[in-house]
């Protein structure tokens, strides 16, 4: 077998789980969502994967940025992928993939058809000044 055609394995994890952590089927579906490195620039140095589990961590735990485990990659790269998948609409596409998937899973069409605003009203009252 040529090297092209070599099956990519997952990386084996060196770090303890966190229950925040992608499983293989959430990582099997959530895979081809996530943009691979841009042509020409620098590879990654961190497993995509890894820095999915650092976002995940740090909304679930709602811990702030720098308090990022250390087993995890740095603080800093899992911030700046966070915030460039947000610009470029990643975290809106993933969002939008698994809502169809669940739809379809469930037996009812891809996208909603129909759409529920509500708002509250609220009593104000004028207040006199006298």
């Amino acid at each position: 077998m040529s090297l092209i055609e070599t099956a990519e394995e997952p990386p084996v994890k060196t770090r303890r789980s966190y229950s925040t952590d992608l499983s293989d089927a959430e990582w099997a579906v959530l895979r081809p969502l996530v943009p691979e490195a841009k042509f020409g620039g620098r590879p990654r140095a961190h497993d995509t994967r890894e820095l999915l589990d650092a976002v995940f961590y740090v909304v679930r735990s709602g811990c702030a940025w720098r308090l990022l485990p250390h087993d995890f990659p740095p603080w800093q790269t899992a911030y700046h992928y966070f915030r460039l998948w947000r610009i470029d609409g990643i975290w809106e596409r993933m969002h939008d993939a698994l809502r169809e998937r669940v739809r379809t899973r469930s037996g009812r069409e891809a996208t909603p058809s129909a759409a529920i605003v509500d708002s509250q009203s609220v009593r104000t009252t004028e207040k006199d000044d006298m």
